[in-house]
Parts: structure tokens; C-alpha cells; sequence
């Protein structure tokens, strides 16, 4: 009710401005210079009217609209200029605040003949009385005191209670339509950039599981593999050597041992960089404490999570964090840095701050192209603020709605 009462004047503060800047614009083209100020203040009064709409429709209907024009590309006044008036989502704008006014007004006079003519005809017995011929007078018939006055309160009592809420509700649609019509964006665009989004997800989820799978190949083979071959090579002489010298056959057991006990730590360590056991029977809090205990600088870590997020998210997040501390420590020069964790509703909000050289640039190959791919596959954001000289500050957002 208050956003169709409030679209009569906001439709006058639109209508007056706007057609008295286009009809001026239109007047002054055989002068085309002269025209030139109108015209831009006409894109640019429409644009910001456009932006007080679409927050009047995020407080009163909790629709959020997306602001369809695209940013202008760089070049001349006369290229802004031809952008401008090629965008079809400006001139949009532009029809909207020209007939915000009449649609307001109409649905306006529906709103009102709807509660005023259910509460006139709710009171009716009280006042018909006074009427001329004690007579209200409804087109082709009369109502005078007595039953039929009772009937016509009957008739605005349910008027009041149901066909005016119900009437308010519809005419809010309405305007909701009206203005994701004129004011959002194109519903074909938008479901092509979903699905693009989508396909990019795709892509990206695929070629960090291919990144994670040569990943662990290379650890297998390089580290685990390697030694497993070179204890298996020890312990063959070693076998040897106790039938001839007992003494050196012992020391290479010994070695033998030192060895395997190095493989399985590679191992192990290799297991926790797939999925560390603490994460899953802990929680993030005790996951990340041991990765910012195993940090070579001061790390602060502040985990405000009171609802666990889905196991995927969590290990995402956990290896956000170690990549991140991980490029701190290789990259940054930096003394200390903190990780901050919250869950907000359906989200999960990571940030790495350190105090370094800043800098960071995914396309360096620092690691970071790699996190983004990793995000991004799981529908999530990654933003970076790396200024030279510092500090860098990584905000990640997870959908973790369970």
C-alpha cells in the first residue's frame, strides 16, 4: 500500500523533469550544440531516479534489482554520447519515468475505490439518514435504512477484510512487474549469463580436480614413491650385508627404518593435503588452528561459526587458508597476518589479511589462479586488494545454505 501511494508523487517528480528536458532536447536538435546539455542530463536524471526506484523496491516489496546498463567503454564525448543513445536499457528507464505518473494514478484510484468505497459502504447504516431522501444512491438502484443498508455493510465489511487486502497485494505485483520490465535487467540476457556463469563453474570445478589429481600424481611419485623404492633397494643389501658383516647390515637397518619412517610422514602429510581427519571430527576451528600452529609467522585466527557448514565448503575453506597462509610465507615478506572466518545466514566469509609487500596478481602463477578456480567451481567469490607496498587483504564468500 505505502509503494502504490507513494508512486503518484515520486511519478510527478519523474514525469515533470523528464519530458520537460526531452521536449527541450527535441526543440534545440535543429541546433544540435544546444541540445547537447538536455540531452545528457536527461540519460543522467533518469539514471539516478532509476537507482532511488529500484531501492524503494528493495525496502517495500524486498526486490532486488539489478541495474541493467552497462558501463560505459572509454573514448570521446561523442562515443559516450552514441553509447547512450544505442542503450536500450537507458531509453527503458527513460519510458519508465515518463508513465511511472499515469500508472501510478491509476492503480492509485484502484487502491483507494477499493478501502474507501469498502469503508463507506461498512458505515452506511450509520449515515444513510442523513442522505438526500435518506437514499445512497448506487447507479441503477437505491439503498435506504433498514435491510439493505445492512446488506451493503455486509458487502464493505468483506470488502475491508478481503477483496481490499487482496486488491493492495495485487496492484504491489503489478508495480513489481512494471518496474523489473522497465528498471531490470533483460530476462533473456540474464538466464544467458546464468548459464554462462554455470559453464564457467564447470570448466572450473573440472580443471581444479585435473590440478588436484596431477598434484597428488607428482607428490606420489616424486616424494612416497621414490623413497619406497630406495627402502626396498636398502633393505635388499641390507639383507645381504647380515650374512657377511652384521654390524654394517645393522647400521643400514637402522637407516632402512629412518627411511620408512620418513616415507610414511610423506605419506601422511600427503592424506591431510586430500582431507585432513581433524576437519571432519572437528570442525573448522580446530582444522585451521593447526594449520595457522604450523604457520612460519604470527598468525591471528578469529572462527565464528555457530552452525557447522557443509563438509564441501568447510574443505574448501580449509584449503583457501593453507594456500593463502602457504603464498604469505613463499611470496609476501610478510610479519604477521590474520584469518578471520564468520558465518552469515547462507554464507561463509573467509578473509586473510597479512601486512607484506602486497602486489599479489593471480596471473603471476602465485598460487592465487588456482584458488579462484577452486571458488569458483563451488559458486563462490573471491576478491583481492593487493596495493604495492601492501598489505593484501583475500575475501572469500561461500553459499553454504544447509
Amino acid at each position: 500500500m505505502v509503494h502504490v501511494v507513494l508512486s503518484v508523487p515520486m511519478g510527478i517528480a519523474a514525469f515533470i523533469p523528464t519530458v520537460t528536458l526531452l521536449s527541450l532536447a527535441t526543440g534545440l536538435l535543429c541546433t544540435f550544440p544546444l541540445a547537447l546539455p538536455f540531452i545528457y542530463f536527461t540519460f543522467f536524471s533518469t539514471r539516478i531516479f532509476a537507482k532511488v526506484e529500484r531501492h524503494r523496491l528493495a525496502a517495500l516489496h524486498r526486490v532486488e534489482l539489478a541495474d541493467p546498463i552497462p558501463p560505459l567503454r572509454p573514448g570521446s564525448i561523442w562515443d559516450r554520447l552514441g553509447q547512450r543513445m544505442r542503450s536500450g536499457a537507458r531509453w527503458k528507464v527513460i519510458v519508465y519515468c515518463v508513465l511511472l505518473m499515469p500508472v501510478g494514478l491509476a492503480l492509485f484510484t484502484a487502491l483507494a475505490f477499493a478501502w474507501c468505497g469498502s469503508l463507506a459502504m461498512l458505515l452506511l447504516p450509520a449515515y444513510v439518514s442523513a442522505l438526500p431522501a435518506d437514499t445512497a444512491q448506487f447507479g441503477l438502484f437505491g439503498v435506504s435504512q433498514g435491510p439493505a443498508a445492512a446488506a451493503t455493510a455486509l458487502v464493505g465489511l468483506a470488502g475491508l477484510l478481503i477483496v481490499a487486502p487482496w486488491l493492495t497485494v495485487g496492484l504491489g505485483w503489478i508495480e513489481v512487474r512494471f518496474a523489473r520490465w522497465f528498471l531490470g535487467p533483460d530476462i533473456g540476457a540474464e538466464l544467458v549469463e546464468q548459464v554462462t556463469r554455470a559453464e564457467s563453474s564447470r570448466a572450473a570445478a573440472v580443471d581444479s580436480a585435473e590440478t588436484e589429481r596431477r598434484r597428488i600424481e607428482r607428490d606420489l611419485h616424486d616424494g612416497a614413491q621414490q623413497r619406497l623404492v630406495a627402502l626396498a633397494v636398502d633393505l635388499g643389501v641390507a639383507r645381504q650385508r647380515l650374512e657377511t658383516d652384521p654390524d654394517a647390515g645393522k647400521q643400514m637397518v637402522a637407516e632402512a627404518h629412518e627411511e620408512a619412517k620418513a616415507a610414511l610422514k610423506e605419506i601422511r602429510d600427503l592424506v591431510r593435503g586430500i582431507h585432513p581427519v581433524i576437519l571432519e571430527d572437528r570442525g573448522l576451528d580446530a582444522a585451521l588452528s593447526a594449520v595457522v600452529a604450523r604457520a612460519p609467522i604470527p598468525v591471528e585466527l578469529d572462527v565464528d561459526i555457530a552452525v557447522r557448514p557443509p563438509a564441501s565448503v568447510e574443505s574448501a575453506a580449509y584449503f583457501v587458508v593453507s594456500e593463502a597462509l602457504a603464498n604469505i610465507a613463499r611470496h609476501a615478506h610478510a610479519t604477521r597476518a590474520k584469518v578471520a572466518v564468520v558465518r552469515s545466514g547462507d554464507r561463509l566469509i573467509v578473509e586473510i589479511r597479512d601486512d607484506g609487500i602486497g602486489g599479489a596478481d593471480p596471473s603471476m602463477g602465485t598460487g592465487l589462479q588456482g584458488l579462484a578456480e577452486r571458488v569458483t567451481g563451488m559458486g563462490a567469490t573471491l576478491d583481492l586488494l593487493s596495493p604495492i607496498g601492501g598489505p593484501t587483504t583475500l575475501l572469500v564468500e561461500f553459499p553454504c545454505a544447509s
